[in-house]
C-alpha cells in the first residue's frame, strides 16, 4: 500500500532502502537520540540485548506487517526518504486499536510533512484497515511531536509514567488518541482544513 497526500507519501520500507534511511538516520543522530527507543539493562545472569542491524530490522518489521500485526512505513518527501512512521501493536477482538511511531529528518521538520504523514496513516488505518482507535505516545519534553498531534487534533488522554525506555532510562509518556467516529471526514481532509484556515487567516 502507498499513500500520498501532495508532496508527502508513504510505502512500505524495504530492504533496498538501506543506503537512503541510514544517510538520514545518521545525520540525524543527535536530534533523534532523546526521543528513540532504547533496550533496558537485562536482569541479572542474561545477556544485554543489541540493536539489530537495518536488515534485521526491515525483516523483523515485514514479518509483523505479514502477520498483521505491524503497518512499517517510511516517510517521503518530494521523493526522496525523510522518515519513517510504524503502526504497530494491531490489536483486533473488542479493541481494533493500534499505536503511531515517527521520526522525520530534521532538515525537512517544520514543513508539514509529518502531520500530513500521520494523516494518511490514521485514515488508512480507520478505513481501509478497518481500526477503532489510534493512538500516540509521547515524551512530554518532546515539543515537536505535541505539535504534531495538536495540529490534527488528537485528544490528550494523560500520562503513562514511566511507559518506555528512551535514550537509556524509563520515561514517562503523554498517550494522544482518536477514534474513527471523531473524523468522519477523514484526518486528511480536516488537516487541509485547518492548513486553510491559517492561510485565509495571515
Amino acid at each position: 500500500m502507498e499513500l500520498r497526500d501532495g508532496e508527502v507519501g508513504l510505502r512500505p520500507i524495504r530492504q533496498r532502502d538501506q543506503r537512503s534511511w541510514r544517510e538520514v538516520n545518521q545525520r540525524n543522530r543527535e536530534w533523534l537520540r532523546p526521543w528513540e527507543a532504547t533496550i533496558p539493562p537485562p536482569p541479572p545472569g542474561h545477556l544485554p540485548g543489541h540493536r539489530p542491524t537495518y536488515r534485521q530490522m526491515v525483516r523483523h518489521l515485514r514479518a509483523e506487517a505479514h502477520a498483521g500485526r505491524m503497518l512499517p512505513f517510511v516517510v517521503l518527501y518530494q521523493g526522496r526518504l525523510a522518515g519513517q512512521l510504524t503502526v504497530a501493536g494491531i490489536t483486533w477482538g473488542s479493541m481494533c486499536s493500534a499505536h503511531l511511531g515517527y521520526w522525520i529528518d530534521q532538515d525537512v521538520a517544520g514543513r508539514g510533512v509529518m502531520p500530513a504523514a500521520v494523516a494518511m496513516a490514521t485514515d488508512h488505518c480507520f478505513r481501509s484497515v478497518g481500526l477503532h482507535r489510534v493512538e500516540i505516545c509521547i515524551r512530554p519534553e518532546n515539543m515537536p511531536s505535541r505539535r504534531v498531534v495538536e495540529k490534527l487534533g488528537f485528544r490528550e488522554e494523560g500520562m503513562r509514567p514511566r511507559y518506555l525506555h528512551i535514550d537509556g532510562a524509563w520515561r514517562d509518556h503523554l498517550i494522544f488518541a482518536l477514534t474513527a467516529d471523531e473524523v468522519p471526514e477523514g484526518l486528511v481532509e480536516r488537516w487541509h482544513r485547518r492548513g486553510s484556515h491559517r492561510q485565509t487567516n495571515n
